[in-house]
C-alpha cells in the first residue's frame, strides 16, 4: 500500500500497537533487478511490516544526475508494491531519509553492504530511540548503473 507521508507516523503506530516489529530501508529502486528482490526478501524477514522510503523523481535527478530516475516514482512505487516482501511504501524528497525515519522509527533500518554503519546518516536517529541498524549483504554484480552501462553498450553496437 502507497503511504502519504503526512500519515506515516500514524499509520506505524497503528502497525506498532498490534504487536508487529517495523523494518525500514529507503532507496531510488530505479530499475528493479534480482539484487533488489534479494535484499528486501531478506529484509522483510528481520520482522513483520517492511516499509520501503522512496525517493521522489526529482530527488533521485540530485543523488543520480540529470539522466535518471529512468522510471518514474509512481511506476517504481508499483513495482515495489507488486513484491510479496514489500508492505507499504511512502515517497520522500529529500537528499537522506533521515526526517522519514525520525516519522517511521522502526525497529530495524536495513541498508545494504556497501555501506557501513559510520557512513549511513540515518544510523545515528534510529539507535538514538533503541532501534537496530542491520546491513544485509551487497548482491555483486546487480546494480541499476551496470543494467544502464549494459544497456547503453548494447545501443552502440546496434546503432554503430
Amino acid at each position: 500500500m502507497l503511504i502519504d507521508r503526512k500519515k506515516i507516523a500514524e499509520t506505524c503506530a497503528e502497525i506498532r500497537s498490534t504487536g508487529k516489529k517495523i523494518v525500514f530501508t529507503n532507496g531510488c529502486f530505479d530499475i528493479l533487478h534480482v539484487g533488489h528482490v534479494r535484499y528486501l526478501t531478506a529484509a522483510k524477514k528481520l520482522g513483520d511490516v517492511l516499509i520501503v522510503g522512496l525517493n521522489t523523481d526529482a530527488s533521485v535527478k540530485i543523488l543520480k544526475g540529470d539522466s535518471r530516475p529512468v522510471n518514474n516514482e509512481k511506476d517504481r512505487a508499483e513495482i515495489l508494491l507488486g513484491l510479496k516482501a514489500v508492505d507499504y511504501v511512502v515517497f520522500f524528497g529529500e537528499r537522506t531519509a533521515e526526517n522519514l525515519i525520525a516519522q517511521v522509527r522502526p525497529d530495524v533500518y536495513v541498508k545494504g553492504g556497501d555501506y557501513t554503519v559510520e557512513q549511513i546518516p540515518e544510523a545515528k536517529i534510529v539507535q538514538s530511540y533503541g532501534g537496530e541498524v542491520r546491513l544485509i549483504d551487497f548482491v555483486s554484480g546487480y546494480s541499476t548503473t551496470g543494467t544502464i552501462e549494459k544497456l547503453s553498450a548494447l545501443a552502440e553496437v546496434e546503432h554503430g
